[in-house]
Parts: structure tokens; C-alpha cells; sequence
């Protein structure tokens, strides 16, 4: 019985910090054709300058994984755009009403936050094809952040968001 509930509060605790991932492609792209990539010039992450550069790192550490190679003269271009938002809090209020025999009853229940509200992060990763000036490909990362986290926390958050947005590039058809 220990064995168990220790295997649900790891998977509870697990949970809470999952990044969550969206992708969508063009399902006639031949993505062979892609080996070099740049940014866009006047791309606006969002992120603080810092940020961007730990993002920046983690992206050229995955590309360089897949074999695709940092160029200025590239076959598409990667624009990087995110948000934050305050996650919406489950507050329930339910009202009840039963009986049995002749006897009726009632009762009412409030969901009370507890804590602080959850900050979210959405990151969304678009690839461009630069000869056709076309969307390609879509990834999106949302995880849970906090502002107040250390700047090596931070850098391996990006990291971790990173790695798993491209664990679906290029797509498996």
C-alpha cells in the first residue's frame, strides 16, 4: 500500500509541472528538404532578453541534434513567438438536494482557492519555408512558471520545453 500511494504523489507531482505540446504540419511537406535554418530578423519572442537567449541556445542544441545546421542563406526560417497568463482557477460552488423516506436534506459546497494562481507560459515555434514564404510546420509548448526561479531553473525549463516541442519535428506521417 506505501508502494502505491508513493507512485501517485510522484505522478500527482509530475503533473503539475507537465509541458504540455500541440503540432500541426502541412501533410504535403517533404521535410527532407530541410536542413538549414535561421531566425527572423525582427522576430519578437516575448521573453525578457535573457530568456530569449536561453531559448535561442536551446533551440540551436536541438536542431544541431537533428542535423540541421544554423545558416545565412537558410531553407526556412524559425519565428518564436510566446505569452504568459494566469491559468483559470477551478472554484466550484454545488448545491444539493435529496432525500429518502420522509426525510429531505441539503447542502451546499464552496471550492475555496487555495495559494497563488499558476502563471502559464505558451511558446509557439513556426517554420517557414523561405523560397515559398509558407508555413510548415507548428510546434507549441504551455508549461507552468514562475518569475521568481533562479536563472539556471529558468534555463532548464526553456531546455526541457524545447526538447520536448521537438521531439515531434519532423513529424512521423
Amino acid at each position: 500500500m506505501k508502494n502505491v500511494f508513493t507512485f501517485v504523489l510522484v505522478l500527482f507531482l509530475a503533473s503539475c509541472n507537465a509541458i504540455r505540446v500541440n503540432y500541426d504540419y502541412d501533410k504535403n511537406t517533404d521535410f527532407t528538404n530541410y536542413s538549414t535554418y535561421n531566425y527572423y530578423p525582427d522576430m519578437d519572442t516575448g521573453l525578457s532578453e535573457l530568456d530569449a537567449k536561453r531559448l535561442l541556445d536551446a533551440v540551436n542544441s536541438e536542431m544541431q541534434l537533428k542535423g540541421i545546421r544554423f545558416s545565412e542563406d537558410p531553407d526556412f526560417f524559425i519565428n518564436i513567438e510566446s505569452n504568459s497568463f494566469q491559468a483559470p482557477r477551478s472554484n466550484t460552488v454545488g448545491v444539493g438536494v435529496g432525500g429518502a423516506g420522509r426525510s429531505v436534506g441539503g447542502g451546499v459546497s464552496v471550492g475555496i482557492p487555495v495559494g497563488q494562481p499558476k502563471m502559464e507560459r505558451e511558446i509557439r515555434f513556426d517554420f517557414v519555408d523561405t523560397k515559398k514564404d509558407e508555413l510548415f510546420w507548428q510546434g507549441q509548448g504551455q508549461s507552468t512558471f514562475k518569475e521568481n526561479i533562479s536563472p539556471e531553473e529558468r534555463e532548464e525549463k526553456l531546455r526541457a520545453l524545447a526538447a520536448k516541442v521537438f521531439s515531434k519535428y519532423p513529424p512521423k506521417k
